[in-house]
């Protein structure tokens, strides 16, 4: 008993610094794996601003945003969103047309997977920095079904479809506007099962524009563009013939 205040005193800093240690290494092997960015390109902390503070005016109007729009949803929003727990460039079909499928587009498929890793990367980076609870945590009235255990701001639904979305309109310019719309009501689903707040889903929309301007910094994912791009043209083509 008598080093316990020794031990408070002077494990803690260790014991912090550890923990402070193994977040940077989980950081950094995330980061390894990017496909198209180079490590912390961008930033998520450093583009986005901070989510509502706790406690705050604009966290309860956020909150009371999605108390609303949850308790409104209809069943089929809510079946959408539920169905869009895992989702991947051909949730974009409807938007596109009926020739785009994966069994179709083995090297688009391939660089979408690419595309949408990154995009996960670096959201799921930012969601470890804010750390903001998701909206079923603050209000657990708001918990249904299978809940995420991982932090709310900013949305990765969001962000990842968004980032799809862009790179799809260039890709398919024609359907630019159907695919940014599916993209939105994608990110607006998730408010609708309580998953995140609006605020969450409008950041993720920004940090997409940011990740898909770094992409185009990338000689390789211009090169996976331009053949994904090239698979596409041949599949509209057969479709039409």
């Amino acid at each position: 008993m008598k080093f316990a205040p020794f031990a408070t005193r002077y494990l803690r800093p260790v014991v912090f610094a550890l923990a402070f240690t193994a977040a940077c290494l989980g950081s950094s092997a995330k980061e390894s794996a990017l496909n198209y960015l180079a490590a912390g390109k961008p930033d998520a902390f450093a583009i986005l601003p901070p989510p509502p503070l706790p406690d705050s005016v604009e966290q309860a109007a956020d909150m009371a945003t999605v108390r609303q729009v949850a308790q409104a949803a209809g069943s089929n929003d809510v079946a959408a969103a539920y169905s869009e727990k895992k989702f991947s460039v051909f949730n974009f079909t409807p938007a596109v047309g009926t020739y785009f499928v994966e069994a179709s587009l083995p090297k688009t498929a391939a660089f979408f997977e690419k595309v949408q890793a990154d995009a996960a990367t670096v959201t799921d980076l930012g969601k470890d920095s804010f750390k903001r609870p998701r909206p079923y945590v603050t209000d657990p009235s708001l918990a249904n079904g299978k809940l995420e255990k991982s932090f709310s701001y900013p949305s990765g639904h969001s962000t990842e479809s968004m980032v799809l979305a862009l790179v799809l309109a260039d890709l398919v310019p024609d359907k630019h506007d159907d695919i940014i719309a599916h993209a939105r009501q994608m990110g607006w689903h998730r408010i609708q099962i309580a998953r995140h707040y609006p605020t969450d889903i409008y950041a993720g929309r920004v940090l997409a524009l940011a990740i898909v301007k770094q992409f185009k910094k990338s000689d390789q994912f211009e090169a996976d563009f331009n053949a994904a791009k090239a698979e596409i043209a041949a599949a509209q083509t057969a479709a039409k013939n």
